[in-house]
C-alpha cells in the first residue's frame, strides 16, 4: 500500500476543511461523547491516544471517556504506558489491597524519570475515582490498572527478589544468577547496552532461566493469585528489557518494535488473565494507538501495539482514538533525563492536520473516521504533530510531524484546539502544589 506525502493541491485542502466542517461534532462536555461511544459500540480494546505526554486536556478527556467506558460498558482494567511495578502499586491501592492512604502517598513513589507521565494531579484524581468506584465491587470485578511498558529491568528485578525470598527459596537461586549477571552496570540500562555491544549475549541466559523457573513453579505460589502474575510479568520484563537495551546499540527499529511487541504480549496476558468477557482501555501516546501501518514507520520497519492489536483482534473488537491540539503549553524537558519546564506549544505548521482542522474552525471537536469520505483524506500522508517527553518549540516543526493517512490511522479523533500544561506532582523548587481546579473532570 502506497500514499503519498503532503502533495496536497489547494482544491484538495479546500474539499478537506469542507468534509471536516460538515462532518466534525462540537465537544464540550462528557455529553458531547455520546457518539464515540456509539462507534466503540461491543468493542473490547479501547485505545486512547494523545500527541504529548503532558497535556493536561488529553488527561482529563482521557479520564472522562475512561469512566464512561468502565460505568455504562462494563470495562474491567485500564492498561498504560508506564512502569509495570509502578502501575502495580496504583493497581493495589485502587482495589484496597495496600496500606497507602492516598493517591497522592502512590504516585509520588514514581520516580522514574519522565516522572510526569503518571505523577501528575490529572491521575492522582482518576485514582482516587477508581478507588471510590471499586469501593462497593467485590473483589473479582474490582477495576484494575497496569504497565504495559518494558523499561523497569531493575525495579522488576527487585520486586522479584522480594516476592521469592517470602515464597519460594528454589526459584530465587535462578532469580540471583539473574541479577549478579547484571549487578556491575548498577541500575544504569545504558551501560548494559554499552556492554552487549562487546558481548551481544551478556546476561540474555540468565534472564531466560529466571522466567522459566518463575512459570514452572506458578502454580504452586502463594494464594493471591494476581501477586503471582506480576511476579511471572516482572520475569518477563526482565527477558524483554535485555532484548530491548541489547537492541537499542544496534540502531534501526528493532529496539522500538522489542517495545511494542512487548506492551501487545503483556496485553494479551492481561486480556487472559482477566478472562474471555475482559475488556480493556489503553492509554498510550498516538504513536503507539495509531495504526504504524499508515504512517511512514511503515517504511523504516517499524510497527507498534496499535497496528498488532488490529492485526490480531476482530475488527469490531477494536478502535483506536487519536488526539491532537493547534497551540498552547506543554510539560517536557530539552533533553533526556533534565529539568521540566512549562513550554510553549507553537500553533501548528501549515498544511498539518491539526493547522487544518483548526482552519475550519477554533473549536474542540469530535471525528468519527467512518464518517469522513474523502479521496485526499484516504490517499495523503498528511503531517500529524507529535510531541515527546524531550522537546524544543522552536525546532519542532522540523521533526514533530509524523505522515498520516489519519483516517485509517485511527478509528476516531479528539481536537482540542488551545491546550495548556499537565499538573506534575515532582515539580522542582516549588513542591507539589494542588492546582485551583483539583479534582479534574468532575
Amino acid at each position: 500500500m502506497r500514499f503519498t506525502t503532503n502533495h496536497i493541491t489547494f482544491q484538495q485542502q479546500k474539499d478537506i476543511l469542507k468534509t471536516i466542517g460538515e462532518k466534525s461534532k462540537p465537544l464540550q462536555s462528557s455529553q458531547d461523547l455520546d457518539p464515540l461511544l456509539e462507534r466503540i459500540g461491543n468493542a473490547r480494546v479501547v485505545m486512547l491516544g494523545e500527541a504529548s505526554h503532558g497535556t493536561h486536556e488529553y488527561y482529563t478527556w482521557r479520564s472522562q471517556i475512561t469512566k464512561r467506558l468502565i460505568k455504562e460498558k462494563g470495562f474491567n482494567f485500564i492498561a498504560v504506558e508506564g512502569d509495570w511495578p509502578d502501575c502495580y502499586s496504583v493497581n493495589r491501592y485502587i482495589k484496597q489491597y495496600c496500606p497507602q492512604t492516598s493517591a497522592l502517598e502512590v504516585l509520588k513513589e514514581f520516580n522514574r524519570w519522565p516522572t510526569w507521565m503518571w505523577a501528575n494531579w490529572e491521575i492522582v484524581a482518576l485514582t482516587e475515582w477508581l478507588y471510590q468506584h471499586n469501593t462497593t465491587r467485590a473483589k473479582e470485578v474490582k477495576v484494575g490498572f497496569y504497565g504495559l511498558d518494558v523499561y523497569s529491568l531493575w525495579d522488576s528485578m527487585d520486586a522479584i527478589k522480594s516476592y521469592l525470598e517470602k515464597y519460594d527459596s528454589h526459584a530465587l537461586q535462578a532469580a540471583k544468577e539473574a541479577f549478579k549477571c547484571f549487578e556491575p552496570y548498577k541500575n544504569d540500562e545504558g551501560s548494559y547496552a554499552y556492554a552487549t555491544s562487546m558481548v551481544p549475549d551478556l546476561c540474555e541466559t540468565e534472564v531466560a532461566n529466571l522466567l522459566k523457573a518463575i512459570r514452572n513453579k506458578m502454580p504452586v505460589f502463594d494464594s493471591d493469585y494476581e501477586n503471582t502474575f506480576s511476579t511471572e510479568q516482572n520475569a518477563l520484563i526482565t527477558v524483554n528489557a535485555e532484548k530491548y537495551y541489547r537492541a537499542m546499540v544496534k540502531g534501526g527499529p528493532e529496539s522500538w518494535n522489542v517495545r511494542d511487541s512487548h506492551m501487545f504480549e503483556t496485553l494479551e496476558r492481561l486480556l487472559k488473565f482477566h478472562g474471555d468477557e475482559s475488556k480493556v482501555i489503553i492509554w498510550e501516546h498516538n504513536t503507539h494507538i495509531g495504526d504504524s501501518t499508515f504512517t511512514d514507520m511503515a517504511d523504516d520497519g517499524m510497527y507498534n501495539i496499535g497496528e498488532l492489536v488490529r492485526n490480531n483482534y476482530p475488527k469490531d473488537d477494536v478502535v483506536l482514538v487519536g488526539f491532537g491540539s493547534f497551540e498552547g503549553s506543554v510539560i517536557a524537558a530539552d533533553s533526556w533525563g533534565a529539568e521540566i519546564e512549562v513550554m510553549k506549544v507553537p500553533p501548528a505548521k501549515d498544511g498539518s492536520w491539526e493547522h487544518m482542522l483548526h482552519k475550519v474552525g477554533a473549536a474542540d471537536k469530535l471525528l468519527i473516521m467512518d464518517e469522513i469520505a474523502n479521496e485526499a483524506l484516504y490517499e495523503n500522508r498528511i503531517g500529524h504533530r507529535a510531541i515527546g517527553v524531550v522537546y524544543n518549540p522552536d525546532y519542532e516543526r522540523y521533526g514533530n510531524y509524523v505522515p498520516s493517512v489519519v483516517p485509517l490511522r485511527y478509528d476516531a479523533f479528539i481536537y482540542l484546539d488551545k491546550t495548556k500544561a499537565l499538573h506534575p506532582l515532582h515539580i522542582p523548587v516549588h513542591g507539589s502544589k494542588v492546582p485551583e481546579t483539583y479534582p479534574f473532570g468532575e
